[in-house]
């Protein structure tokens, strides 16, 4: 089983959903390639522009809180092993596994179809979520600052965004995100999954390092930014350990909320995550699958709504009360963050703020 340096991923592994071409080689064929084309490369990060008819996504979801979202690049270049929206890729004929964060996608006009959107007469605002899909702080927006310009609509028309990273990244846009701020219409979430650089790197290869994340909390709250700490996702055996460590390191730069989200292994994440575990961990795999196994019903994972987000169990129970006791140890107000939706004002299209 082949480890790719700073990918998530173990392989490429097509969806059977959509019956991708899968490929299979000859034994001798393989025993002969490195001979003909040399050693196997690292697979490369490419990245297509491509320009979508809308750039918001509406959900029903009761499971949820927020009924719209903005996605400013579809893959992700983090390579986190569990991302649950790795199976998207599989819809546009691509890997779910190495295609998914090699094979990147940007929108770059996203910020222009958001100025539409609102300035519709029949647009009615409530909080945008960004992140929730894939990070909008990876390491192309660094180029492409599609994040940025979408904020910067926000911020014109007083409309209501939250955040979701795993990147420190987020901190090149204090300065937006602090005007947002003052006006109540943002909230940061930055997920942290381990206090261990090592665990990290194996986890989420190109995110941003743990001690990075708690740092980029603590200077959002010096700047006056609701933030949050997301222990997301808690992966039995792996890192349920860093619970605590978790909470205390962001308490201790400011933060006063904290929530978790247990591991989701849909559609192909299940053998994609099956694959990581033997490669990193094998002396524990069976053990890690049969813990989430007992959370979700005997299976890998529970799509259903109402229960999907809510994991069951002994071993979910314990985790839900050890937050909650170290929560209430260390002054943890877990506050609900209601953002400002009343101060909309539509866009122009052309640029230009309207005068009514």
């Amino acid at each position: 089983m082949q480890v790719h340096k700073g990918r998530g991923a173990v392989s490429g592994q097509a969806s059977k959903r959509f019956n991708l071409p899968q490929r299979e080689a000859d034994g001798d064929w393989l025993d002969a390639m490195e001979d003909i084309d040399g050693p196997a490369r690292h697979p490369a990060t490419t990245v297509t522009e491509e320009h979508p008819r809308s750039i918001l996504s509406f959900n029903k979801s009761p499971d949820i809180p927020f009924d719209r979202s903005i996605n400013a690049y579809r893959g992700c270049e983090h390579g986190c092993i569990y991302c649950f929206a790795r199976p998207t890729h599989a819809y546009h004929d691509l890997s779910p596994g190495l295609d998914f964060e090699t094979k990147l996608f940007a929108k770059p006009d996203a910020a222009k179809m958001l100025r539409e959107t609102l300035a519709k007469p029949s647009y009615r605002p409530a909080p945008i979520a960004m992140g929730t899909n894939t990070d909008p702080y990876q390491p192309i927006e660094g180029r492409y600052r599609i994040t940025r310009n979408l904020l910067e609509v926000c911020l014109e028309a007083r409309h209501p965004v939250t955040i979701t990273t795993k990147s420190d990244r987020v901190l090149h846009d204090l300065d937006l995100i602090s005007q947002l701020a003052r006006r109540n219409l943002v909230a940061v979430a930055i997920s942290v999954t381990s206090m261990d650089a090592k665990l990290s790197r194996l986890l989420e290869p190109r995110a941003a390092a743990p001690a990075k994340r708690i740092a980029a909390l603590g200077k959002l709250a010096e700047a006056g930014v609701p933030a949050h700490v997301s222990i997301a996702p808690v992966i039995p055996s792996i890192t349920d350990q860093f619970l605590e460590d978790i909470l205390l390191a962001a308490r201790e730069q400011g933060i006063d909320r904290a929530t978790w989200i247990m591991i989701r292994l849909p559609h192909e994440v299940a053998p994609l995550f099956r694959e990581w575990l033997e490669a990193h961990f094998p002396d524990r795999a069976s053990k890690v699958m049969a813990t989430i196994q007992s959370m979700r019903g005997g299976r890998d994972n529970d799509p259903e709504f109402f229960t999907r987000m809510r994991p069951s169990g002994v071993w979910a129970d314990l985790f839900r009360r050890r937050f909650k006791v170290a929560m209430q140890r260390m002054g943890f107000s877990r506050p609900e963050i209601s953002l400002d939706c009343s101060g909309f004002r539509r866009p122009s299209l052309d640029g230009q703020l309207s005068l009514l």
